[in-house]
Order: structure tokens, then sequence, then C-alpha cells
């Protein structure tokens, strides 16, 4: 591949149910601590939820915030913060060339969901229904507040890729720099999803909800005693650049986009297939030049549901059977799923392994389901392993769309 054509990760921005910045949240996945608590919610009464707590006005006001969303303060925060880290000032950038992409599980539930709460208390009478719903709930809005917030006016959108929506948006930015349609991108995935009752009715009615009198023990991937998914909210924006660029402004390089790949199962609306999440892997991994020895992390997507966790085992066994430094790890473990935002973060949650050799832990795994034993998945505590070339993130989602990202050591 042309120097011109790699593409890097020069910033992180993000919030997560256990840090609100890059350094924060390694520390804590490296603490084994938890971000898993309990809300209230409609209808429902008390849930596990894996809340954020960033500083919401830190890069907008207060009339901005109501007039906007909580994903979309989500991204304003994630954005800001990105950008910062790159060591980037929008005021200083050619603005039409920085692209926002912005993936998600999906949108406008919330505010929908808040609305109809507001009219039923006035007899359902529309005039109390919100001006403002309509710029909260299309589609693009998470992206679209971020560019407003940021004077940013290269393209934005949203990406919709259900729960591998994270890797999708990162997907996004590469394809868009290698196209030469951007010179910066902001990419990744946030979600509010812990602020609508309907997303927890759903996964209770598929006994899917998990439940756990430790909050902080209630996401048990691969686990035998695990019993469904800890909602959660989050975001996670990556500034991208292409590698020469980088280099030019003496940017600090986090790690290198060198393989990606989607698929779609085309069989069961929520059940993985393994053949295709394999094919999945094995593509990203052509594509950047690799072999599966080659990769030192994987880490998964598991969400602690039974059949899915084993699903996923499978296609890592398949493709990873002779690989004894491949090493296996969970992130949403600490965090609940943060949907929208999962594999964003989850990839994040696992750039610091290239600087200090650790591989976090899978945290809450007492009983290993069998049917999930692999080798090398690392519980409960981090291993030091020495040096990581590779990293390859896995993110699926509803409707069979799948997902693998894979991100070299920095180098040259």
């Amino acid at each position: 591949m042309a120097f011109s054509d790699r593409i890097v990760i020069t910033g992180v921005g993000l919030t997560a149910p256990n840090g609100d910045s890059l350094p924060e949240f390694r520390r804590n996945l490296l603490a084994g601590k938890s971000g898993v608590t309990t809300i209230e919610t409609r209808f429902m009464g008390k849930v596990l939820a894996g809340v954020c707590r960033f500083d919401e006005f830190r890069y907008q006001s207060k009339k901005d915030r109501r007039r906007g969303t909580r994903a979309g303060s989500v991204s304003i925060y994630c954005a800001n913060e990105a950008l910062r880290a790159a060591g980037l000032d929008p005021a200083k950038l050619n603005r039409s060339r920085v692209g926002t992409f912005v993936g998600i599980t999906e949108h406008g539930t919330v505010e929908t969901e808040n609305e109809i709460d507001v009219i039923r208390q006035y007899d359902y009478d529309t005039k109390y229904w919100s001006h403002h719903h309509n710029p909260r709930t299309v589609a693009n809005n998470p992206a679209g507040e971020g560019t407003v917030n940021t004077g940013l006016t290269g393209p934005h959108y949203t990406v919709g890729a259900a729960c591998a929506a994270g890797n999708a948006g990162l997907i996004q930015g590469v394809q868009m720099l290698r196209l030469e349609e951007v010179d910066v991108a902001l990419a990744g995935g946030v979600s509010e999803a812990i602020h609508s009752f309907g997303i927890f009715a759903s996964f209770a009615s598929e006994n899917a909800l998990a439940s756990h009198v430790d909050p902080a023990k209630a996401c048990r991937p691969f686990d035998k005693a695990r019993n469904g998914i800890v909602v959660s909210e989050g975001g996670c924006l990556f500034v991208l650049e292409r590698a020469d660029d980088a280099k030019r402004r003496g940017a600090t390089i986090l790690g290198e986009i060198v393989g990606y790949a989607m698929n779609s199962d085309a069989t069961d609306p929520v059940l993985p297939d393994p053949g295709r999440i394999a094919e999945c892997m094995e593509l990203a991994m052509s594509r950047a030049g690799v072999v599966a020895r080659d990769v030192s992390i994987v880490s998964t997507h598991a969400t602690a549901t039974e059949l899915g966790d084993q699903q996923e085992v499978q296609a890592l066994r398949r493709v990873f059977a002779e690989c004894p430094t491949t090493y296996f790890n969970n992130t949403k473990s600490f965090i609940g799923h943060c949907m929208g935002a999962a594999g964003a973060l989850e990839l994040a949650g696992n750039l610091g392994s290239f600087q200090d050799g650790l591989v976090h832990a899978t945290i809450n795994v007492s009983d290993l389901d069998p049917n999930c034993a692999i080798s090398n998945l690392v519980v409960n505590e981090p291993r030091q392993v020495g040096r990581i070339e590779n990293i390859l993130n896995n993110s699926f989602g509803m409707l069979g769309v799948n997902s693998a990202v894979l991100v070299r050591r920095p180098v040259g």
C-alpha cells in the first residue's frame, strides 16, 4: 500500500460508563473497574445500565443542550476531545475538508418517547409537542450536532449498522480519506440507548436483559451464569488522517488501520452465523496482508447472551485454531453494551496495548461456559504478553451485520 493511502489514528475522544478520556478508560479497564450501575426507567422501574458522567457543558451551552439530544451531546463532547487529543484546532483547519461519520444503532426513539410522555399529561393535545422534535430525530442528528458545534463544514452523516455501527463509522472515515473526499475524518459511534425505555422493554421481552444483585457483576460474557445484556450509553470518535499528513505535522500516531471488512449473515434477525463472522474476520486480515497468527489481540463482540457468545466463539475457533500468541478479551464485561458506540469504545480500550504490552481482561468470568472456551481468553486479570503487533476488533449487530477492523502497531 502506498504511504499516501495509509490511514492512521491521531486522536481519540470518548465517554464510557467507566471513563471520560482515553487514559482514564484504559486505566480503569486494567484495574478491573466496572461502570455498570442501576437507573430508574419509565414503566419498568429500576434497571441495570452503563451510565456516562461526562460534563455536557464543557463544549456546549445549556441552551444548545436543551435544544439538542443526549446523543448529540455525546457526539459534541467526543468530537472536541478527539480534536484536542490530536492537536488540531478547527479554527486553523480547512473546515470543508473535515468529515464527521458517526455510527448509530438507532436514533429518534428517545425523543419520541419523551414527547409522547409530555402530551399524555395534556390529554394528548399535540400543541404541547416540541417544535425541536424534527431536528432532534432526523437520522443525521448525532453527527450534525457535532458539526454545528465545531463549525466543521465537510460532509457529515450517520451510519446505521445496529451494534456494528462503531466499526462502520470508522470504516466510512477510512474510505472517505482514501477517496480524497476529506483530509481529516472524525469517525466512530455514539449511543443514548439507556434513555429509551423501549430498548429495555424489548430486551426484557426476549429474556435477554441482564439481572444481578451486584451491578458490577451483571455483564458476564462467556460465563455460565450470564443472563443477558446490560444496556449502556457512550461514545467514541477517532481522528483519522493519511499517514503522510500526520507525519508531516509531527502528530502522535496511536495505530494504523490496515484492514477492515463488513458482510451480512442473511439468515436470522438476531442469531449470528459463525460462518459469516469467520469470513468477515478473514477478509479484514486478507486486506491487511496478515494471517491469523499475526493477530495479537482479538477484541470480541460477545454481549453475554448464551447463543450469541457461543456462535462468536465457534467462529474464533475456526479462524484462530493454531495461533498460540493470539489473545482474546471483552470490554463489555466492564461497561455493558454501548450499542452504536460499542465497537469504537472497545477498539479504543485496547489501543494502549501497543504501549504497555498488556491485554485487559474479560471480568466476571467465575465459571467459564465450556462452549465458550478458547485458548488465551484473558479472564479477570490483565495479562502481560509483550509486544503487540495487530489488534482485530469484532463488532456485530441485529439483522446479521458483521464488521471487523484491524489496527496495526504504529510504525514509521
